[in-house]
């Protein structure tokens, strides 16, 4: 007699498991798509989608200094900006947003499933990771959202991750060289963050009869609990030559770069531009709480949480998957704790403490710590509800309590950001004031064939999406800050020139150029090769001809 299941896929295309996986992939990206789908462009896609444009077009913004900058990113630029030559910028941004939304679906799905194997309930989990990822991160990180290489580096971290947990240690030591060749820093810290695991999980761990139900740790007994170091060399290898092409560029960036220049560019990067992302102290307090909080729910999870077993490259069951997934996340804990360690050397000092801090020590506990959250605290649900944990530790009615909070914080999650689609506010990269008149004034530039392709701008220090929108160059914004020392000096440089008062108390910043006056602006103008400059209009406007106003900003011709 056929099954139920087989009589039920006659006729159909794909068996009902390969049917209810599609059905769950497509309701994850559906949640990424709510999520994500802020108003083009987002944040970082002006500048990372711009330099990708710019890599298979130099014409596009021919002599703009960042896009002419040195590139960190060319693996994602090489294998994703060639749509650029047929695609407008704007539908450039959807399709990558929709083909990384997808990859990120299935890829979590499969991590889900190798975590939880129960199906449905990866939909659950990559809504509560996006929940937390999105409100309780520290450093700012940040995977579900716009188009940029570390959104591929990420999908090929998760597939890492479900390797690691279904114990296939060299396919996942290749998918991290491969997350580290489009993003290094994703990829590596994820890499280190793997090795830190194996290295605590390598110690000897209780073990249990054979055919005896697995306790502590859940290993069996007579199996090796980690691979040897000696049978994961091909994937160490492997997974280094993989990486090459994301980190020698980083690598020639200084190279032969004195050690003067090193020191000044390192100190901008990292306690001028980037403190937010890079400096403990430069986070807001706040962030910092509720991301200790978490870390502490985290912690309290491991007390109580089932050990999910998890089958083993030749079908045994060996380490348990929550196991290997808090010891992962363990690791990209404490290369946090160790970049929180070096934050008070900045007070001692200073250009070594930038040296160090400038790698980005929290980024990956960003991603970890919610991903770890969502998937354990998951996994000790359903393993509740199946009546296979332990009632000592965790008793049935509270399962069902904490499902009940969980569908209700992903339910919150779900209906926030489809209430936010419906009714889109500005854009999340707009740091400009009154943001109509902005595109009002950047569309006059386009439309109204009075500015040449080849013109160059003084644009206000916030405008990070004047380029995007209007296809001129500018000479510098706070956004675009270039990758090599030499270049960030200049970056510097500029942005002193044009931005900063100089004054030894607030305000730091020019709040308007045409403050500047006409001679200053002329001056600027003629240093840097700029034939306009476009500005908020100005009680006592600079003595400079008009090309354009309306309301909140006026375009002056500055030869």
């Amino acid at each position: 007699m056929r099954s139920h299941a087989e009589r039920g896929n006659e006729g159909s295309l794909f068996p009902s498991s390969t049917r209810q996986t599609l059905v769950e992939i497509a309701l994850i990206f559906a949640v990424f798509c709510l999520q994500g789908a802020w108003p083009v462009p987002d944040v970082n896609e002006p500048c990372y989608l711009g330099k990708a444009i710019h890599y298979w077009n130099p014409d596009w913004l021919r002599g703009d200094f960042f896009m002419e900058s040195a590139d960190t990113h060319g693996v994602f630029y090489f294998t994703f900006g060639w749509l650029s030559l047929w695609l407008a910028p704007t539908t450039l941004v959807w399709t990558g947003r929709i083909l990384t939304w997808l990859l990120l679906a299935w890829s979590w799905r499969r991590l889900s499933a190798a975590v939880i194997p129960r199906p449905w309930w990866s939909v659950l989990t990559a809504t509560l990771f996006g929940c937390l990822m999105e409100r309780c991160h520290m450093a700012g990180e940040w995977v579900i959202g716009g188009v940029e290489a570390k959104g591929f580096a990420y999908v090929l971290v998760f597939l890492a991750l479900e390797s690691l947990v279904r114990n296939r240690w060299n396919r996942a030591l290749l998918m991290l060289g491969a997350a580290s060749a489009f993003h290094v820093l994703v990829g590596g810290w994820s890499a280190v963050a793997v090795g830190l695991a194996w290295l605590w999980l390598k110690k000897p761990r209780p073990v249990v009869a054979r055919g005896s139900a697995t306790t502590g740790r859940g290993f069996v007994s007579g199996q090796s609990p980690l691979p040897r170091l000696r049978s994961i060399w091909p994937g160490i290898v492997g997974g280094g030559l993989l990486a090459l092409p994301g980190l020698i560029p980083v690598l020639l960036l200084d190279w032969g770069i004195d050690r003067e220049t090193l020191r000044q560019a390192r100190q901008i990067y990292v306690f001028e531009r980037l403190p937010h992302h890079l400096i403990l102290t430069g986070m807001r307090w706040d962030f910092v709480l509720r991301f200790a909080l978490l870390w502490l729910f985290w912690l309290a999870l491991g007390k109580c949480s089932r050990h999910t077993t998890c089958a083993g490259a030749d079908g045994t069951r060996s380490v348990p998957a929550t196991v290997l997934l808090r010891a992962f996340v363990a690791g990209a804990m404490l290369i946090a704790w160790i970049g929180a360690a070096i934050n008070p050397l900045m007070y001692v000092d200073g250009p070594l403490a930038a040296d160090l801090l400038r790698f980005y020590w929290f980024r990956l506990s960003d991603v970890a710590l919610p991903l770890g959250v969502a998937l354990e605290g998951t996994a000790l649900i359903v393993g509740g509800l199946a009546g296979r944990a332990d009632k000592n530790v965790c008793p049935t009615r509270w399962r069902c309590c904490w499902l009940a909070l969980a569908v209700v914080v992903a339910g919150f999650q779900v209906g926030n950001h489809a209430i936010d689609r419906l009714s889109p506010g500005p854009l999340r990269s707009n740091r400009i004031v009154d943001y109509v008149a902005w595109r009002e004034a950047c569309d006059w530039v386009v439309q109204s064939g009075q500015i040449p392709l080849d013109a160059k701008f003084l644009t206000p220090r916030l405008s990070s999406t004047f380029k995007w929108y209007t296809g001129r160059t500018d000479v510098a914004n706070w956004k675009d800050v270039p990758q090599d020392a030499q270049e960030i000096l200049e970056w510097w440089r500029r942005i002193e020139a044009i931005y900063m008062t100089g004054k030894p108390s607030p305000p730091r910043w020019h709040e308007s150029l045409a403050t500047l006056g006409a001679a200053r602006l002329k001056a600027l103008g003629a240093r840097y090769n700029a034939g306009y400059a476009i500005t908020q209009a100005a009680q006592m406007p600079p003595d400079l001809p008009e090309v354009y106003r309306n309301r909140t900003y006026v375009i002056y011709r500055l030869r």
